[in-house]
């Protein structure tokens, strides 16, 4: 007994002693201790203990992580051998939140601009996060492709057309545009600029109603482009002005050339991620923003995702279930949908990055998110953009389907 006792307080001295050592390591480093060096003794008390609080906060938080992504691939794992997933899969808690001592306002204030003054000022680098501009440089210099500009009403209309003719129905496309670009977004809208004041600057690849990232368009491009040469080609065939044909058979060639380019590497959602960073594969992406071409590739994103549904059993589903496949991934979504996932943590589907860049994800469930989706969807519906695009879907609905058979054929 008493070899025991000695073992236990043996073992819990070397834990208190390393915590000690950390703290000391923590409050003496290069990036603290000059900022402590300006403090009362009541204020480096106060400071110590908040500074230690977060320390442990951010361990436990990356305790947390460490065990959602040793799931996630522990349930890639089983679905690989088509074993069914239970409760015991997941991760039944959400992440925990700091609610450990607060430092007052004016010393919060100076040692946020300690930190800013005494750390080298981090360099924003274009290439990660291009913007517009960048892309419509990589089509021009890769594939000679200039995106053909029409106006917002009548890109609105051939969308709408496109996904009608696709078996999509005007509430689910209506309630994504209204998610996806906030009820006013614009063909060209890339993800972190105002689509009308087109201030501020990129925060991902995200691009147009349905916000296809990079990687989606040489996605899109491998597995369609041949539909898409298909039918530029009969557009060809009917077209009788010699100066729109011209135009026209320099688009097909061009996206001839970017069928090449996505077709170069293996259909895998890894290496269409790294083509997307380069400057070839950044050339494929204005496709989304030219008048004829990126109707097709925004709403066949979306037909596939309702597809894929559809082969598991997911019918006549709702916008905010179609965008809950649109914003974690297909594959995830359907997870997310299912009974096991439906009851379970957001967090359990998305990186810790994807987790806190999507506020709207926090401390859910999927139900949950699905629901707030779907609210957010309806605010969103009574923005001057979604209005327009119900009224353009009435319109066409109206006309009935000759319309919609006209331009799908052309």
């Amino acid at each position: 007994m008493r070899n025991i006792r000695c073992i236990l307080f043996t073992s819990s001295a070397i834990v208190g002693f390393v915590l000690q050592i950390v703290v000391v390591l923590a409050l003496t480093s290069e990036k603290v201790s000059p900022f402590l060096d300006q403090l009362n003794s009541t204020e480096r008390k106060m400071f110590e203990t908040w500074y230690l609080a977060q320390i442990a906060h951010k361990g436990a938080l990356t305790t947390y992580w460490k065990r959602i992504e040793r799931l996630r691939q522990h349930r890639r794992n089983k679905k690989k051998i088509r074993q069914v997933l239970t409760n015991q899969d997941y991760v039944i808690n959400f992440p925990p939140k700091y609610n450990g001592p607060k430092l007052n306002t004016k010393l919060l204030h100076n040692w946020y601009a300690f930190k800013r003054k005494s750390e080298k000022p981090r360099k924003f680098h274009k290439d990660n996060l291009p913007d517009m501009s960048d892309y419509l440089r990589s089509a021009k210099r890769h594939y000679n492709f200039v995106p053909e500009r029409i106006h917002e009403h009548e890109y609105k209309r051939r969308y709408a057309i496109e996904a009608l003719s696709y078996g999509l129905t005007k509430d689910q496309v209506v309630r994504i545009f209204a998610l996806e670009t906030g009820g006013n977004g614009t063909a060209d809208m890339q993800a972190g600029v105002h689509p009308v004041k087109k201030t501020g600057r990129p925060i991902s690849s995200a691009l147009g109603y349905a916000q296809l990232l990079a990687a989606n368009s040489i996605n899109v491009v491998s597995k369609h482009g041949h539909t898409f040469v298909a039918r530029l080609e009969r557009i060809i065939e009917r077209e009788h002005s010699p100066k729109r044909r011209m135009q026209l058979q320099a688009k097909l060639s061009s996206l001839r050339a970017m069928i090449r380019t996505a077709k170069s590497i293996p259909y895998e959602w890894s290496k269409q991620r790294e083509l997307a960073r380069t400057s070839q594969g950044m050339g494929l992406h204005p496709l989304n923003i030219d008048g004829l071409i990126g109707p097709w590739m925004q709403v066949i994103k979306l037909a596939d995702i309702k597809r894929l549904a559809e082969r598991h059993g997911f019918y006549n589903l709702t916008g905010a279930k179609l965008e809950l496949m649109n914003l974690a991934g297909p594959i995830t979504g359907l997870e997310m949908m299912k009974n096991t996932g439906s009851n379970k943590p957001t967090a359990n589907f998305f990186s810790r990055h994807g987790y806190y860049r999507n506020a709207i994800v926090h401390d859910r469930t999927s139900q949950q998110l699905i629901a707030a989706i779907d609210r957010r969807m309806t605010v969103n519906l009574r923005k001057k953009g979604s209005r327009d695009f119900i009224s353009i879907f009435d319109k066409i609905l109206h006309h009935g389907d000759e319309q919609i058979h006209l331009q799908t054929t052309n």
